[in-house]
């Protein structure tokens, strides 16, 4: 097990640094910051790592702010912007994102020993990205780094381009593939479902009026079903459960939404997704190494031209 495990870091090297050779428009290495800020890595674990003991569920809100972050406007840290228009306030992060105090206190503390170096975008990509994965039990990888945080917002684009957990699964292929990442991405990347909470208004359609048919929805245990009919009732949507009832805090290849269940049941799922959902719960090796893959490529969606900047505050432009 324990040379398996070897044997896939190096793999996760290779993957990176073949990745970061393609096509991006400012190179992007796993060394960017050896030279000018080489205590990077170490402050970025501590300050994951303390968020997570705190609350261990830390973990997945990071990753889903690096996921909501590259999906609009490439991976800039433009989600990090404060302001009444910025990606903060668009309906999919609403009650929902969270993470943010978390990357503030890691960007103060880079600032005070290499000030304006390293862009708030990076830092997403490190403490979500990687340490968040990782101490959750998932894979490792070398992340690659050299972005440039976004100057601008993108409220309207967070509404409309991001993948919500109910729509079918033919239209979030579609959104996948307008950022450049295909089926197999999205399965796997779903995989971060492993973690984490989800509010009862992201899944309160499988709980009544179904369908014409069906009150609850037939692919939900009974069991959990009438748990979380009970949480939800009454409530405003914003009561939390978590996703993978069996391993809340664990990431592995099991995962409540419908999206998650409408890749291996729905219409399109078994037209699409279906095999690749049984082939990653069938091998967790595999998950692991196409997981890292995607990541990969969805990071490797980054802002490097001259239109960019180092913040010096996350929340605002410089």
């Amino acid at each position: 097990m324990e040379h398996a495990y070897s044997r896939l870091l190096l793999v996760f090297s290779v993957l990176a640094l073949s990745l970061g050779n393609q096509g991006v428009r400012c190179q992007l290495t796993s060394d960017y910051y050896d030279e000018t800020c080489p205590h990077l890595y170490t402050i970025v674990q501590q300050h994951v790592f303390a968020a997570m003991r705190a609350e261990m569920r830390m973990g997945a809100s990071l990753l889903r702010l690096h996921f909501h972050d590259c999906f609009v406007n490439e991976c800039d840290g433009s989600i990090l912007l404060d302001g009444s228009d910025g990606e903060k306030f668009a309906q999919p992060h609403l009650n929902s994102v969270r993470g943010y105090e978390v990357i503030d206190a890691i960007k103060a503390d880079i600032e005070s020993v290499c000030p304006e170096v390293v862009s708030c975008a990076d830092i997403v990509a490190l403490a979500a990205g990687l340490w968040s994965t990782l101490l959750s039990g998932g894979p490792y990888w070398d992340v690659l780094l050299g972005r440039k945080d976004g100057l601008v917002a993108n409220q309207s684009g967070a509404d409309n381009g991001l993948p919500a957990p109910f729509e079918p699964i033919d239209l979030i292929i579609l959104k996948f593939n307008a950022v450049g990442l295909n089926t197999t991405d999205v399965v796997v990347l779903s995989g971060a479902h492993t973690i984490g909470r989800a509010r009862c208004a992201l899944f309160s359609n499988r709980l009544s009026n179904f369908s014409a048919t069906n009150s609850v929805d037939p692919t939900l245990d009974a069991s959990l079903a009438d748990s979380l009919q009970s949480l939800c009732a009454g409530g405003d949507g914003n009561q939390t459960t978590a996703l993978d009832v069996s391993s809340a805090d664990m990431f592995d290849n099991k995962g409540l939404l419908s999206s998650d269940q409408g890749l291996f049941s729905s219409p399109e799922g078994i037209a699409n997704t279906m095999d690749l959902v049984q082939t990653y719960s069938d091998d967790g090796y595999q998950f692991f190494y196409d997981f890292v893959w995607s990541m990969i490529k969805m990071g490797n969606i980054p802002l490097t031209g001259p239109e960019g900047e180092i913040r010096k505050n996350c929340r605002v432009v410089n």
